[in-house]
């Protein structure tokens, strides 16, 4: 296979019409997440096209992989409006039992977030100046799973001497303050 034969170099936009979801994947996904989908598609787009097959009896592209990217523009008129009514597809050729695979293939390679990681991501997203506000909604996290694990991370012991306060900011943050105070008024 040479680089020209793998499906991504064949990405096209097809109305959503035209594609349908397959009668067999086992994979789902909560609530939670699904919001994460939609925010990630809001804010980053579609970075990765829909995996299908050409279903010629139909005239269909019966997806493969990414019903769930397919059921956010399907389901929010923003999306959609925002991809003019396509979704972005790459088309593979394989039979039933071949797809059933792939399908599961591409659900179980995805992986899963490991706790220390993404503590330590939230600690650098914190270091980086972001406020635990802007870290729940980008990542869809709910205030008690960030607070668990900046725990995690031992980002509390950076306040081990500090009297409690609301608005606890990072080293970042303390060193953009002194910076914005340190710079003369333009105002006068």
């Amino acid at each position: 296979m040479t680089q020209k034969d793998h499906p991504i170099s064949h990405t096209k936009w097809v109305p959503i019409e035209k594609v349908e979801p397959n009668d067999y994947n086992p994979n789902s996904v909560a609530s939670k997440e699904m919001k994460l989908l939609y925010t990630s598609i809001k804010h980053d787009g579609y970075t990765q096209p829909i995996v299908t097959i050409y279903d010629e009896a139909n005239d269909k592209y019966v997806i493969v992989d990414g019903f769930h990217r397919y059921f956010t523009c399907l389901n929010n008129k923003d999306i959609r409006d925002s991809t003019e009514g396509c979704v972005p597809i790459v088309v593979i050729q394989k039979d039933i039992n071949e797809r059933m695979a792939a399908t599961v293939r591409h659900n179980r390679a995805r992986g899963a977030h490991s706790v220390s990681g993404m503590s330590n991501m939230v600690f650098n997203m914190l270091e980086n100046g972001w406020g635990d506000a802007e870290i729940c909604n980008h990542l869809g996290m709910e205030p008690d799973e960030l607070l668990r694990l900046k725990h995690i991370t031992g980002f509390s012991k950076l306040f081990d001497d500090v009297e409690y306060s609301k608005s606890w900011v990072s080293k970042h943050q303390i060193r953009l303050k002194k910076e914005l105070e340190s710079k003369p008024d333009e105002s006068k």
